[in-house]
């Protein structure tokens, strides 16, 4: 005799098996982060020294028929967002390669020189080879960023470095190469003339022949910083995992140097040095993703523009009808953050 088996529970909502989530909370988070690139980009277009409805603004992008403010829109504020969104996301990649590669996280293009470096030579460019387009400075500033961060590298200690010889080394390089950089603009006033709103950082140049001629570098950067996630991730385990992971060093740590070099090169030649964003946003970033570089590499190239745009707005509405440029800006933000990072007891390691 067959006995029936004892009647199914019904399943509360504690039993219940747990819902399938559609995003994971990071990659919600970037999509979030996308949002604000989006809003950024349209206050940077829309605000100024004068503001334009945002009717207006879609008129001028997308029925242009050479009004004064489609004129405004598409031929200055346009090129002026995209360089930013370009120009932030370099940085932020930048940042982030360099903090993972030296395991540092004070490493910046603009703490450790290389943006000091890339100055001095376009400086040196534009007055003793009289070089005046972005297409013939950009590799004097590749050669000066290269140059003075293989500099600082081997003075802070090569592999032995610690943040803070680090740091010092590239503060150290810094007031060398802007005193330098001083020195010839007094003394010659073409280039003062041509270099003194770009050695504070603008965006208030951009146009699109300088983009186009930095672009190719920038694209190249970016997705060697991407390509460089997985590799970057072994090498925080130590060398010695690394290696047994399969990861190759040696062409890791050459491949994250041309990818800075390229990034700092080509984003300091079209808006000057922009100090600290490079050094915010991965710590920002990295509060929210953990250590996974998978993570905070699309994180930095999203929320860096953010930064960035957002301070050049700020900037423009600071002190209309002129404006502040956005490197005295990020200077302002970034100098507290800074501090606060210096004077923790136990500095997080990478």
């Amino acid at each position: 005799m067959l006995v029936d088996a004892a009647p199914r529970k019904d399943l509360g909502p504690k039993d219940a098996p747990p819902r399938r989530r559609w995003l994971s909370p990071r990659a919600a988070g970037l999509l979030a982060s996308g949002v604000a690139l989006l809003l950024v980009c349209a206050a940077s277009i829309a605000v100024g020294a004068k503001s334009i409805p945002l009717d207006q603004v879609w008129h001028g992008l997308f029925a242009y028929d050479g009004t004064d403010t489609d004129v405004v829109i598409r031929d200055l504020r346009l090129p002026r967002t995209v360089l930013g969104l370009l120009a932030g996301a370099a940085l932020g990649l930048s940042g982030a390669v360099m903090q993972a590669l030296t395991r540092n996280p004070l490493a910046d293009p603009g703490l450790l020189g290389i943006n000091a470096g890339a100055s001095a030579a376009v400086v040196s460019a534009i007055s003793f080879f009289g070089v005046t387009s972005v297409a013939g400075y950009v590799w004097f500033a590749f050669a000066g960023a290269a140059a003075v961060s293989v500099l600082v590298y081997a003075l802070g200690g090569s592999r032995s470095a610690t943040p803070v010889r680090l740091a010092l080394a590239g503060t150290a390089a810094t007031a060398a190469l802007f005193g330098y950089v001083r020195a010839v603009e007094l003394t010659d006033t073409v280039a003062l003339d041509k270099m003194r709103f770009w050695t504070t950082g603008s965006l208030a140049s951009a146009d699109t022949t300088t983009i186009r001629q930095v672009l190719p570098f920038l694209a190249v950067g970016i997705f060697l910083a991407l390509l460089l996630a997985r590799p970057l991730n072994a090498m925080a385990m130590g060398d010695d995992t690394a290696r047994a992971l399969g990861a190759h060093l040696n062409r890791t740590r050459l491949l994250a140097m041309l990818t800075v070099t390229l990034l700092c090169g080509a984003a300091t030649a079209a808006c000057g040095p922009i100090v600290f964003v490079g050094l915010m946003i991965p710590h920002m970033v990295r509060a929210v993703t953990g250590p996974d570089m998978r993570w905070i590499l699309p994180y930095s190239a999203v929320l860096a523009p953010v930064l960035l745009l957002g301070a050049d707005v700020f900037g423009r509405v600071l002190a209309r009808p002129a404006e502040v440029q956005v490197g005295i800006v990020t200077v302002i933000l970034g100098g507290p953050v800074f501090i606060h990072l210096v004077r923790r007891r136990r500095m997080a390691q990478l």
